[in-house]
């Protein structure tokens, strides 16, 4: 390889005289073939699944190789982000586990330990007086970001007069010290060091947990900065206050802002953070449908750590698809997927998925599967610290997956009474405890047995009600009762006749073209309807115009 023109490197293979020259002995073609795949990666970097890899599994498989390969090059396609450690969105899960009335007494003892351990370490005067005040804290007012059903625990987070007064008045010092920084920077600085010290007070009321003070801190931040990653980063951090506060309107406004910032020349990176940012809103906001090909395209190239850990990005995509995808779309994005598989898969599919002897997906490198492994060391390789540039948590906490890969397997191969089984664990395990889902947990349970119903009667003319409740593993009398529902909403075109005393259920499927003629009809009806009301509202005839 030689130097080229303006210090690019030139894909020119040296000769053998070069090496004998220099005393080295020649590359091999592998060698050759991962320096240039580094310098010049073929495909986005996909890193993760470090957590997730068996001792054994060596750095010189295909998948880990080409992932190394391609991580290497992300922090230089942008400038670093800015502005993405506060606020510890994690602070706001312990919240709503401390007033989770599912939750175990210990998982809501470490919330409040941890709790308790943020406000001291990071002088969070103003959170806590928000959580913990007599009058107005939202464990006493339960509102914000707190569960809707009330704990039976007796756990609290008690509200200290004295602690909250030493924490303020550390808070007022660093006011101080950031003024003077900032009055010096105006005075004897240029723009970039007042940016620098205006930015490191909106960092301080995000840090202590202020809303209102640290948007304000962003906006002028943002009004005063040219550069385009880090106007991007600004929004990004005020996405993750409202997320922090359950601010919906606000995440949804700010969301829209940074996609026309990123739409307008952001990089490469910043536009995949924005992909995990967007969908996990639209988790928020029940739009499974829009959130899950924006968290399955994440899956490969996640590093917005600040955000939510990857496990927890694994389980809103998973939820997402299996919720919302057609079945192709579900058996390849989900079912199929070497991320998904490589996490949920049982031994034999993380082995395959991590070794690279299943498709990575668009983004692998195909240009290495036929190569000859080198003899080297097995040893694990933490992925997820390739190509991210924000800090990442140290430890994340032990996740069992097997009640969603059983949910996942089960239904796409018709396995109903599983599946029913195991979608009342993923209630228990994943729906009930995290902030983002219980919300919209008994829509999500009504949905996915909407889907296995869906799936059963449209491979039948007549199904026998009994019979049907028995691959479910209920009562006839249940799937009596759930199925009218859904029948009534027109969700599921089918009757049910048990006049015969056993009960038979018989679908009907309306053609495409009688479909389409009633739609023409109904949209013919409501712009008809339309037309009158404007008429009398104009009065456009003629005897009204004289």
């Amino acid at each position: 390889m030689i130097l080229g023109r303006k210090g690019s490197l030139a894909r020119t293979q040296p000769s053998s005289s070069t090496f004998a020259a220099s005393g080295r002995e020649p590359a091999s073609s592998l060698q050759l073939l991962v320096i240039t795949s580094v310098l010049h990666p073929p495909h986005p970097p996909r890193p993760h699944l470090a957590r997730f890899l068996p001792s054994h599994i060596s750095t010189q498989s295909p998948f880990l190789r080409s992932r190394i390969s391609r991580s290497s090059d992300v922090a230089t396609m942008g400038s670093d982000p800015q502005y993405a450690k506060w606020p510890l969105l994690p602070l706001s899960q312990h919240v709503f586990t401390l007033s989770n009335a599912y939750a175990t007494r210990t998982a809501q003892q470490a919330a409040v330990k941890a709790l308790q351990d943020a406000i001291a370490e990071d002088k969070m005067a103003p959170f806590y007086r928000y959580l913990a005040h007599p009058i107005d804290g939202i464990l006493n007012t339960l509102v914000g970001m707190v569960a809707t059903k009330t704990s039976n625990t007796s756990i609290s987070l008690p509200w200290d007069e004295a602690l909250y007064a030493k924490l303020k008045e550390d808070n007022d010092k660093e006011l101080e010290q950031f003024q003077k920084e900032e009055d010096e920077a105006v005075e004897q600085a240029g723009d970039t060091e007042v940016i620098a010290a205006k930015g490191k007070r909106a960092e301080f009321w995000a840090r202590v947990g202020d809303k209102d003070k640290a948007i304000a801190a962003y906006e002028d931040v943002y009004e005063k900065t040219g550069i385009l990653g880090t106007k991007i980063d600004l929004v990004l951090a005020i996405i993750r206050m409202g997320l922090f506060y359950g601010d919906k309107p606000l995440v949804k406004k700010h969301v829209e802002r940074a996609k026309t910032l990123v739409e307008s020349g952001g990089d490469w990176d910043r536009r995949n953070r924005l992909k995990a940012y967007e969908g996990l809103h639209l988790i928020t906001v029940r739009s499974y449908n829009l959130a899950a090909p924006l968290l399955l395209d994440s899956l490969s190239t996640f590093t917005s750590y600040e955000l939510c850990t990857y496990s927890s990005l694994v389980v809103y995509s998973v939820l997402a698809g299996s919720v919302s995808l057609k079945r192709v779309d579900f058996k390849s994005k989900v079912v199929d997927a070497p991320e998904i598989k490589a996490i949920m898969g049982d031994g034999e599919d993380k082995l395959l998925a991590l070794s690279g002897a299943l498709s990575a997906g668009p983004g692998a490198d195909d240009t290495t599967g036929d190569q000859a492994p080198q003899a080297a060391t097995s040893k694990a390789v933490n992925l997820t610290t390739l190509g991210s540039s924000t800090e990442q948590p140290e430890a994340e906490m032990a996740i069992d997956f097997s009640p969603l890969a059983l949910l996942v397997s089960s239904l796409y191969n018709g396995n109903y009474k599983t599946f029913f089984k195991s979608l009342a664990d993923v209630e228990e395990q994943f729906l009930n405890q995290d902030r983002y889902l219980h919300e919209h947990k008994n829509w999500f349970i009504r949905e996915m047995r909407l889907r296995a119903y869906q799936q059963l009667l449209q491979s039948y003319r007549v199904v026998g009600l009994e019979s049907m409740a028995n691959d479910f593993g209920v009562t006839v009398d249940f799937l009596d009762r759930d199925l009218a529902r859904f029948i009534a909403a027109g969700r599921i075109p089918c009757t049910i006749d048990r006049v015969s005393g056993k009960g038979v259920i018989e679908t009907n499927r309306p053609d495409d073209k009688n479909k389409q003629y009633q739609d023409v009809v109904r949209q013919g009806d409501q712009l008809i309807t339309k037309l009158q009301k404007y008429g009398q509202a104009v009065r456009l005839r003629g005897s009204e115009r004289a």
